[in-house]
């Protein structure tokens, strides 16, 4: 899974285009959100097919920021802090979180600045949370 960063125009439609576009496509959004200010929207989705996805929205006349691997685990919702504790693993790692949201499965879903540090310390977290 993959998250990908979409620049937008606050204006109506702008994001009815992009899941028109993507769901004309068979391209699912597993997750994310869009987050305006001004005349400007920062939109990051959780997509399977990166590749095809910045395309086709290339094409269509939306700018693709970037694409970034993402870590995805569960929390215990029966745990109040998970989310402070797993952050908190990251932050004593110096890893930086860039991006962070939640999928249609209800999994955590972090863009990390260091993939491959974050990608171990969550293997760990599921390792002792979810033996």
């Amino acid at each position: 899974m993959y998250d990908i960063e979409l620049l937008l125009n606050n204006q109506p439609g702008s994001l009815a285009l992009v899941g028109k576009l993507l769901g004309t496509h068979r391209i699912s959004l597993e997750g994310g959100g869009m987050f305006c200010r001004g005349n400007t929207c920062i939109g990051h989705y959780l997509i399977k097919e990166a590749e095809v996805a910045t395309k086709l929205l290339t094409e269509a006349g939306i700018m693709v920021l970037a694409v970034h691997k993402v870590i995805a685990l569960k929390l215990r919702q029966d745990v109040p802090g998970q989310l402070g504790l797993f952050c908190g693993r990251l932050a004593d790692a110096s890893v930086n979180i860039l991006v962070q949201y939640s999928d249609h499965d209800h999994q955590l879903i972090i863009v990390p600045d260091d993939y491959e540090k974050a990608k171990s310390i969550a293997a760990d977290w599921m390792k002792e949370w979810w033996p």
